[in-house]
């Protein structure tokens, strides 16, 4: 086996022999988008050139396999891979040639993604990727385009061309950058034409193609030039001064740890309110040495301006990052803020300028203008998405950019792509129809809410629903194991996303499980800022917590327990909606505020006077709250009636004290869940509906009151009891 530093070589092969010719393609791709350092997420694509048998004619048909639009390679199964005849394509040449000579080149590139559809093999429905004609056009079997840093690093150099002849001798070639697509194809299949001895091309700005006949070696080609690329650049790099002299050297200081927790707690919620003003935005925090290096060099304000140069960069980071020239050693963040704020309005200013200078008449209308990276001296890297994993993605492209810059300005100097031809991918009619073709969103989708009391029963519930509909799961509870629980239950069936992992808390995916005790102040302000860092800010908060204390055969409850409950009930309520207004108003997003009260707050029982007293005052605090913090945020309330089933304020010994209390029979010897049963039918007979209330129907509620779909409602108080009539209003 080769011996690589910088990649890792990890072909076996008994596993390829044991996979039919298709399964090895997705076997190579596999292996190579398994490591970053050899491509990016969803970037660089795969293809062998099979024979196969033609489904009409039974005869023998070479068959190119590629892999399709969309999709990353380091997760790509066999259904992400289109498959086209290698003939037709080849024959689409003499039609691009025709309408190219007619002065339409551009539209005849865009018009031969479409003609795709009618090379076809065996009605694949996987749609073909614009890199389609790189993979055909070169006489190989197998082929890999990839975009591992290394490379970037020579592409993206001032002497690219020069460069590559001398790292890689006459078997790499050079071409200029195009943008991807036929022409490219043509002018890679005229070069290898010229120098059949040439086994790779170097693309310029954008990464590299290679090829064999044989699939191991293709493979372990592919990684030959990404290593010989790593090597040359290291051995530059450390002749200059390695990490000590990167980029210019430092110009400033990392905080310490905890100082840059929490300047950033202070400031997101804020950022998040700036760059969500067209479309809310889920942050990822990334303050690791690498990054820091970068960002507090004395060339980050020269290379940050530069922007990226591999189109796969910035069609997620934008043109460039939004650098902020803040001293962390002298300035405070009032000050910091400020820059941000000015930093922001010239950002969104200098975008507009560049798409009215680039735009075509048909260019699609301008984007959303604000940055989605934003770099800050002695803080980090802050990258946005539509959601987490979008901004994992965001980030982790970024790390690549300025991976790129280093290894270029190790052995030459960076020059990133011309404006122009970055306008023409950021703004293809190809991408857009692309983005047009997406699902819609869902309902709560960008947004991130918080469940307090999520490690069980209706909390929990709760967060299993919302999640379901996009949003971003805070679980919250008191025990904070029990909050783990329930976020990962919520990541291991919704997937964690990909990207970088970020630091600390940044690199949860959909789900976050974090403890607070809602009757301290200072709890519920670490938990808030916790999850400032993980995902920006937050949009609503669902109390679900509380605590019901019977009271003896006395009708007496202990002195402290009335106390506490009116604690957890009431004043946990107020502290946690107190507090996250502050957070709210920094951030500037209209929110929602949904408490737990219950039916027992209008209707007096006996046997559970504190709970009842406690609930009474927390539906006057629902009125109480809605007039603090409008317009801004919306102050509402589930009422739930008795819910036995899932929850834990039932744990068996109330359930045997409830049904003996209720004269109820059952055993001692019964199951708990036959207990359960019997216990939540007796209370859904005293109910118009005759039905068991469970944790699910108080989970839809609080979804409606999350929703837009009560966006005129405040200061209510929505009853889910199956219609309790002494509960009805007076």
């Amino acid at each position: 086996m080769p011996t690589y530093h910088h990649v890792r070589f990890l072909w076996d092969d008994a596993k390829a022999a044991s996979l039919d010719p298709v399964g090895r393609l997705v076997y190579r791709s596999n292996l190579l988008g398994s490591d970053q350092r050899v491509t990016n997420t969803g970037g660089g694509n795969t293809s062998s050139k099979l024979t196969e048998s033609d489904p009409l004619s039974g005869q023998p048909v070479e068959v190119l396999w590629v892999k399709g639009s969309g999709g990353d390679l380091r997760t790509s199964a066999r259904d992400n891979f289109s498959s086209l005849y290698q003939q037709k394509l080849l024959d689409l040449q003499r039609l691009y040639a025709a309408r190219r000579d007619k002065g339409l080149k551009s539209q005849a590139e865009d018009d031969m993604v479409a003609m795709y559809t009618h090379a076809t093999f065996n009605l694949n429905p996987r749609a073909s990727s614009i890199d389609t004609p790189l993979h055909s056009f070169i006489p190989a079997k197998f082929v890999d385009h990839m975009h591992p840093n290394a490379i970037i690093a020579i592409a993206a150099s001032q002497n690219c061309e020069q460069l590559t002849r001398a790292i890689f001798g006459g078997e790499m070639a050079y071409v200029k950058w195009m943008r991807p697509g036929f022409e490219l194809g043509l002018a890679m299949q005229e070069i290898v034409r010229q120098n059949p001895q040439v086994k790779s091309i170097m693309m310029g700005q954008h990464g590299f193609i290679s090829w064999a006949d044989d699939e191991k070696a293709c493979y372990a080609y592919t990684l030959d030039c990404i290593e010989k690329a790593a090597a040359y650049i290291e051995a530059k790099y450390a002749a200059k001064g390695g990490d000590a002299a990167a980029f210019g050297g430092a110009k400033y200081q990392t905080l310490e740890e905890g100082k840059r927790h929490a300047t950033l707690a202070a400031i997101l919620p804020w950022l998040r309110g700036q760059v969500s003003q067209q479309k809310r935005f889920i942050g990822t925090v990334q303050d690791d040495a690498k990054i820091l290096r970068f960002v507090n060099s004395k060339d980050a304000p020269r290379l940050a301006e530069l922007g990226t140069s591999c189109p796969d960069h910035f069609l997620r980071t934008k043109i460039k990052p939004l650098y902020v020239d803040w001293n962390p050693q002298t300035e405070d963040t009032a000050a910091l803020k400020a820059k941000l704020a000015a930093g922001l309005e010239a950002y969104r200013q200098d975008y507009a300028a560049y798409y009215a200078r680039c735009k075509h008449a048909n260019s699609p209308a301008m984007r959303d203008p604000n940055p989605t990276v934003v770099l800050i001296p002695g803080l980090g890297m802050i990258a946005w998405g539509k959601d987490k994993s979008e901004s994992r993605v965001t980030a982790e492209f970024y790390n690549c950019a300025v991976e790129v810059m280093r290894g270029a300005e190790a052995i030459d100097r960076y020059i990133a792509l011309p404006q122009q031809e970055a306008f023409d991918i950021e703004y293809w009619l190809l991408e857009e129809a692309k983005l047009k073709r997406m699902p819609a969103e869902k309902e709560l989708a960008r947004q991130v809410i918080v469940v307090v009391g999520a490690g069980s029963g209706i909390g929990k519930e709760t967060a299993h629903r919302l999640v379901k509909e996009g949003a971003h799961l805070v679980c919250v509870d008191l025990n904070e194991a029990s909050a783990q629980a329930t976020a990962k239950e919520i990541t291991d069936r919704h997937g964690v996303g990909i990207g970088v992992a970020g630091t600390g808390l940044s690199g949860c995916g959909p789900a976050i499980g974090l403890a607070a005790n809602i009757t301290d102040r200072a709890s519920v302000r670490r938990m808030l800022d916790q999850v400032a860092l993980a995902y920006g800010g937050f949009d609503s908060i669902c109390v679900t917590a509380g605590i019901f204390v019977p009271t003896d055969t006395t009708g007496h409850i202990p002195d402290d327990k009335w106390p506490l409950t009116f604690a957890i009930n009431v004043t946990g309520s107020y502290v946690v909606g107190d507090e996250a207004f502050k957070t709210w108003r920094e951030q500037g997003l209209r929110g929602n505020l949904v408490f737990t009260t219950s039916a027992n707050a209008t209707v007096a029982k006996k046997g559970s006077i504190a709970y009842d007293c406690s609930k009474a005052a927390a539906n006057h605090l629902v009125g109480e709250m809605a007039i603090e913090l409008a317009p801004l945020v919306r102050v509402n309330a589930v009422a739930p009636a008795t819910v036995v089933q899932g929850s834990a304020m039932f744990p068996r010994d109330r359930v045997i004290g409830s049904l003996a209390k209720y004269n109820i029979p059952y055993s001692e010897t019964e199951e708990t869940p036959s207990l359960v049963t019997k216990l939540a039918q007796f209370y859904a007979d005293r109910t118009l509906t005759k039905t068991p209330i469970t944790p699910a129907d108080q989970a839809e509620a609080y979804f409606l009151l999350v929703s837009e779909r009560l966006s005129k409602t405040t200061g209510q108080v929505i009853a889910v009891d199956g219609g309790l009539h002494e509960a009805f209003l007076r």
